[in-house]
């Protein structure tokens, strides 16, 4: 293989990365190995992440702080865009990764590193994310990707070096679901859920961590008020909280009521299909306010155009195109499509659910005397006679066609 003298590793401590940096040593003829982890709110998973990576062959680890640059410039954008992957995925994993291949193209120029090397499986999709930042920064950077090109083959031969090479492992074979962590969500993935037959064990011990199953949440309602300026998030009940503060209040409020759970299979960049188990508790709390809050503020032609942007905006950041000009210019759209959606959103927490409880906004396009059921002195409805005369014209003149032939 080809010489390498210092490589900069994604690491994360979980089972790909850990057994990585022993292998790279092995294969490369023993270069230095620089370990980089971007926090984007992985919590208690960093902890000892240091001595791990340094006892199993690294000269050092980075750990950037990135929570609140990952929730303003890459979480709320994608939010005030409405984006949901295949209309159910809140995309928790896809804008994460963007973020943190920028950090570690950043290290691995200031180190002056011969390649980036990643974790990132074959059949997946962060291989693609990963790869896409650091061309769009680093052109010229070789990247190594073992999955694609070392011996093992599975999660359990990935245990088997790990126990060969005395590499520490939270992990055991009987709870190795893979899963993927930060401040918006948690994915699980792998076990029992490779066959979609098979309900969640959202009861099981253990298996839910940023919450509880619908039916183990408090039999009574929890409301929040959410206000929004320009399409982000500021205040919660009345206080006003950053990015981060929003998001993990959020977590925890959703969390203890059994709020956003998803069971999906998806279709994945590389063309199979997955399923995956997600937990997004605070974050399906501000797209659903987000959603009530733009039905008032935004136009018909607007609101309906944005939801077409929406899917490709989503599909752009799932496929890993964060830096691209068309993702650019579509945050761009959305950006001046905000400019109104400014107010208050209040819900109803239940079991799972997220109610609707009030909406307010001085933007609002909604009229009480024009939509009224009763009597009103602002729209004739005798107008409408003519509208659906001409807007009906078209259909009207086929049909005119079409019985004139079959005389």
């Amino acid at each position: 293989m080809k010489k390498y003298n210092k490589i900069v590793l994604a690491y994360s401590g979980g089972l790909d990365t850990s057994i990585i940096i022993p292998w790279l040593k092995e294969n490369y003829d023993n270069p230095e190995i620089i370990a980089v982890s971007g926090d984007v709110g992985q919590g208690t998973e960093l902890d000892g992440l240091e001595e791990k990576a340094i006892k199993t062959g690294a000269s050092k680890l980075y750990i950037a702080d990135l929570k609140e640059e990952f929730i303003n410039d890459y979480v709320y954008p994608t939010l005030k865009a409405g984006a949901k992957y295949e209309g159910d995925y809140l995309l928790g994993t896809a804008f994460a990764r963007p973020i943190i291949a920028k950090k570690i193209v950043e290290i691995a120029k200031a180190e002056g590193a011969d390649a980036i090397c990643h974790g990132c499986t074959g059949k997946g999709n962060d291989q693609v994310r990963f790869e896409l930042t650091i061309k769009a920064f680093a052109p010229e950077m070789d990247i190594i990707a073992p999955w694609r090109i070392w011996n093992i083959k599975s999660r359990e031969e990935e245990i088997d070096y790990a126990e060969a090479h005395n590499v520490p492992l939270k992990i055991n074979r009987e709870t190795n679901y893979s899963k993927d962590k930060n401040l918006w969500h948690l994915s699980h993935e792998g076990l029992d859920l490779e066959d979609p037959a098979n309900e969640p064990q959202y009861d099981k011990e253990g298996f839910l961590e940023m919450g509880v199953s619908p039916e183990a949440a408090p039999d009574k309602p929890e409301y929040v008020t959410i206000h929004f300026e320009k399409g982000v998030p500021t205040h919660l009940n009345g206080k006003k909280l950053c990015g981060t503060e929003m998001v993990a209040a959020l977590n925890e409020i959703g969390g203890r009521n059994g709020v956003g759970l998803a069971d999906i299979v998806e279709n994945r960049l590389v063309g199979m299909k997955s399923r995956g188990v997600y937990e997004t508790p605070g974050g399906s709390i501000l797209y659903r306010a987000h959603e009530v809050l733009e039905t008032l503020c935004l136009d018909r032609d607007t609101q309906h155009y944005k939801q077409l942007v929406a899917a490709q905006f989503a599909e752009l950041v799932y496929f890993g195109k964060w830096f691209t000009p068309l993702r650019e210019a579509l945050s761009a759209f959305v950006d001046k499509t905000q400019e109104t959606v400014t107010g208050d959103v209040k819900l109803k927490l239940y079991k799972g659910n997220i109610i609707n409880a009030g909406v307010t906004s001085p933007y609002s396009l909604y009229n009480e005397e024009i939509a009224t059921f009763d009597e009103d002195h602002v729209y004739d409805q005798a107008d409408s006679a003519g509208f659906i005369n001409l807007f009906g014209l078209p259909l009207k003149v086929k049909a005119l066609m079409e019985k004139n032939l079959k005389k």
